[in-house]
């Protein structure tokens, strides 16, 4: 990184305030923009020039008025680049292709066979053809691949430092695959990339202070704060689901007894169904669209059990919103009432609302907008282009300011 003095840096920050407010609010003209970003119109032509000739930004068409012809818009070019997405999961891989805002140009979901590292990275890399082939986008260049999975990620080093569901330690994933594709690669904890998208292009994009409630496999809360993604000291923030609910209680993938997520994640929930019942777990939302009783209270005592620990977090570090996702979401009110209810009961303030996420692959467009993150924050860092050299953040060339 440059000294905030340098000339490059000032144009790196420049360029990430100019991409931000595009980003934000849409087009405006190089007027509009030097006005709302207090950067001289000298600068602003400068920066847009430079976004221009590497195809970020396009003009849009002049409209005329009765005043006149205005100022003709400028606009991100989200259509110049491709990014790629996986998602880990320990059976399946959920895989995107989407343009660099991450709307989805197609969409597969592939069996995971194996958990050996090697195996994986063979997998993801064998479908990447595919999914260009897919996307239809023969002009675009391929931008990168994001990856998400479950576990305590070095996103600086792109190393899984510890995932307890594919039984990894200090597995570098983004390395292996980089070694099998030509193109930068970073990796990520899942609940953390679904964050990023979310902040950038979804139901947080106008909050500079949110929390990310996934409520799935396991039970993770991602935080943004101040408009930065916080990871803590290890890349181990934001394990929600590893609060304690019971003392000496039931046994966590994590090896510890009484997790949150023991009880209460989708999972879990599952599970008590099938332990209270003998049904089959597919059956919990029939039972529960009938309003079975026992389907009720297993999901409203987890709404209410969640919302119990999320209070706790929110009078901590007050976010502006929480944006709810993963397979829990989709238990609808059953769910999220007494989630509500509970965080307006226990909360210091009036809670903040909970926006539920219900689009399609979100998950993997997480892992896709590893890839665009670089666009709009250069000292974003992670990607991974030749590991054979140990050079790191390869992508920034492509995808990041001119430093």
């Amino acid at each position: 990184m440059k000294l905030k003095g340098d000339q490059t840096t000032a144009r790196a920050m420049n360029r990430r305030l100019i991409l931000n407010l595009l980003r934000q609010e849409g087009p405006k003209s190089r007027a509009e923009l030097a006005t709302v970003t207090r950067l001289s119109p000298a600068a602003v032509t400068f920066v847009v020039g430079d976004l221009m000739d590497e195809g970020i930004v396009t003009e849009g068409e002049a409209v005329s008025s009765l005043t006149g012809r205005r100022p003709t818009p400028v606009q991100i070019n989200y259509g110049h680049g491709l990014a790629l997405g996986f998602k880990l999961m320990v059976d399946t891989v959920e895989c995107v292709a989407t343009d660099l805002a991450t709307n989805p140009l197609a969409a597969i979901r592939i069996p995971l066979q194996s958990h050996e590292p090697d195996d994986v990275a063979d997998t993801l890399a064998s479908t990447v053809p595919r999914l260009i082939e897919l996307a239809g986008r023969q002009d675009a260049r391929l931008a990168g691949i994001g990856i998400s999975m479950p576990g305590v990620i070095n996103h600086e080093q792109t190393i899984c430092v510890r995932s307890h569901r594919f039984k990894w330690d200090d597995v570098a994933l983004a390395s292996l695959v980089a070694k099998r594709v030509d193109a930068p690669v970073w990796l990520e904890d899942d609940t953390n990339a679904y964050a990023i998208a979310q902040q950038l292009f979804g139901l947080g994009r106008q909050h500079k202070n949110m929390a990310v409630l996934a409520v799935g496999v396991g039970i993770s809360c991602a935080l943004v704060i101040e408009g930065k993604l916080y990871r803590g000291a290890n890349g181990a923030a934001g394990k929600f689901g590893h609060t304690l609910y019971e003392e000496d209680g039931r046994l966590c993938e994590c090896g510890k007894r009484g997790c949150l997520m023991a009880y209460h994640s989708e999972a879990s929930m599952l599970r008590r169904w099938r332990e209270a019942t003998g049904g089959r777990a597919t059956e919990l939302r029939s039972a529960l669209a009938d309003k079975d009783p026992i389907a009720v209270k297993i999901v409203e005592d987890a709404g209410r059990s969640i919302g119990t620990a999320l209070a706790n977090l929110i009078n901590v570090t007050d976010p502006e919103v929480i944006v709810a996702g993963g397979e829990a979401v989709s238990l609808g009110e059953h769910f999220l009432a007494p989630l509500r209810k509970t965080l307006a009961l226990r909360t210091f303030r009036a809670p903040p609302p909970i926006l539920p996420d219900w689009e399609d692959n979100s998950w993997a467009r997480g892992a896709a907008a590893l890839v665009t993150q670089r666009m709009f924050d250069f000292e974003s860092s992670g990607g991974i282009t030749n590991p054979t050299d140990g050079s790191a953040s390869g992508a920034a060339a492509r995808l990041g300011a001119r430093k």
